[in-house]
C-alpha cells in the first residue's frame, strides 16, 4: 500500500512548524523545566488555537475529530520542536472522555472536553499498570486517575520528582478525589485511550528523531577535522545513514497505525519510532563529541527526551509483546 498525505494535511503540518518555530520553544522548555509554566501555558493556548486538541474530540464537544492521522502529524511537529507539557496525556484524556460519552456517561465529557479543546484545561492522566507518577500534575488543570472501575479527578499531587528529562515533571496524584464515572465500560474506554495516547507518543518520538538527525547533519557539515568537514568521513556517513533508515522506516508505520488504530499496529509504530529516537540521540551525542554533553546546547533538550519518550506509553518490550499478541 502506498500512503501519501493530502495537501491539506501537509499544509497543516507546515502551519504548526511555522508557529512553533516562531514561539522559541527551547526557551519555553527551559522555563518549564525550572518550574515557570507561564511561557509554556502561552504556547499551550496557541497549540489549542491551531486545533491540535480538537483532533481528539468529537464535534458535539467542540472538537473536529477524531482525526488520528492529523493528530499523528501534529504530534510529530510537537516532538520536532520539543514542545513541553502533558500533550500526549491531554490527548489520552480527551479520548477517554469521548469514549465514555459514547458508552452513555456524558457528564465528564460535557464538563471537561470543551475546555480541553480550547486549551483552557491541560489534563494529565494516570492509568493502571503505568508509572505511579503523573506527568506535569503540578501544572495540569485536571488529573484523571483510573483505578479499577472508577475514574476520579485527583484533588492535588505530591512533590515533583526528578526525571531524566527535566521538562517531564513527575508527581504522584493524591487519592480519594471526586468520582467522575464508574462501571465496567471503563475497561473498554481505557483501552481506547491507551491506543490514542500511544499513537501520540509515537508521533512525538518520530519528531524528536527528526530533530536530532537534522541538527546532527548540520553540525557535521560545519565541524572540521584534518582540514575537512567530519561529515565527509565514511564512518560518520554510515552512522547517519543508519539513523535515517530508522526514521524513514518508522514514518509509514506511524501513519499506517493512525489509519487502522489497531492496537498491534499502534504498538509497532510506537516501538519503531521510540527506537529511532533513541538511536538518533546516541548518534547525535557521539558525533557532537564533548559539546553534546553540555546542557547549554539546545541539542540537550531533545537528547534528554529520547529515552523517556521511548519508554512512555509502553516500553519497547511491552509494545513488542502487544504486536506478537496480534
Amino acid at each position: 500500500m502506498r500512503f501519501l498525505l493530502t495537501a491539506e494535511q501537509r499544509d497543516f503540518a507546515r502551519s504548526l512548524d511555522v508557529m512553533l518555530t516562531a514561539a522559541d520553544t527551547p526557551a519555553t522548555v527551559r522555563a518549564w523545566s525550572a518550574g515557570d509554566a507561564g511561557p509554556g501555558r502561552a504556547l499551550w493556548s496557541r497549540i489549542a488555537e491551531a486545533g491540535v486538541f480538537a483532533l481528539a474530540a468529537p464535534e458535539e464537544y467542540e472538537g473536529l475529530g477524531p482525526l488520528p492521522v492529523e493528530l499523528a502529524l501534529a504530534c510529530v511537529e510537537l516532538g520536532r520542536h520539543a514542545a513541553p507539557g502533558p500533550l500526549v496525556e491531554t490527548v489520552a484524556a480527551a479520548a477517554l472522555l469521548a469514549r465514555l460519552a459514547e458508552l452513555g456517561q456524558e457528564g465528564p465529557a460535557k464538563r471537561l472536553l470543551p475546555a480541553i479543546v480550547s486549551g483552557a484545561c491541560a489534563a494529565s492522566v494516570l492509568f493502571p499498570g503505568a508509572s505511579p507518577y503523573a506527568l506535569d500534575a503540578d501544572t495540569a488543570d485536571a488529573v484523571l486517575v483510573v483505578s479499577g472501575q472508577e475514574l476520579r479527578l485527583a484533588p492535588g499531587h505530591g512533590p515533583v520528582q526528578r526525571s531524566a528529562d527535566p521538562a517531564r515533571r513527575l508527581s504522584r496524584p493524591l487519592g480519594d478525589g471526586e468520582l467522575l464515572a464508574a462501571g465496567p465500560e471503563l475497561t473498554r474506554t481505557l483501552a481506547h485511550a491507551t491506543v490514542l495516547g500511544r499513537l501520540a507518543a509515537a508521533g512525538q518520538c518520530l519528531g524528536v528523531a527528526e530533530a536530532l538527525l537534522h541538527r546532527t547533519v548540520a553540525y557535521v557539515k560545519q565541524r572540521t577535522q584534518f582540514g575537512v568537514p567530519i561529515g565527509s568521513f565514511q564512518a560518520v556517513k554510515h552512522r547517519l545513514a543508519d539513523t535515517l533508515v530508522a526514521v524513514e522506516f518508522a514514518r509509514p508505520l506511524l501513519y499506517g497505525a493512525a489509519l487502522t488504530l489497531a492496537p498491534g499496529d499502534v504498538a509497532a509504530a510506537k516501538v519503531t519510532a521510540g527506537e529511532a529516537a533513541y538511536a538518533a540521540a546516541r548518534t547525535a551525542l557521539q558525533l557532537h563529541g564533548a559539546v553534546g554533553y553540555t546542557q547549554e546546547l539546545d541539542l540537550s533538550l531533545w537528547l534528554r527526551k529520547a529515552r523517556p519518550l521511548r519508554d512512555a506509553w509502553g516500553t519497547p518490550g511491552e509494545c513488542r509483546a502487544r504486536v506478537l499478541a496480534g
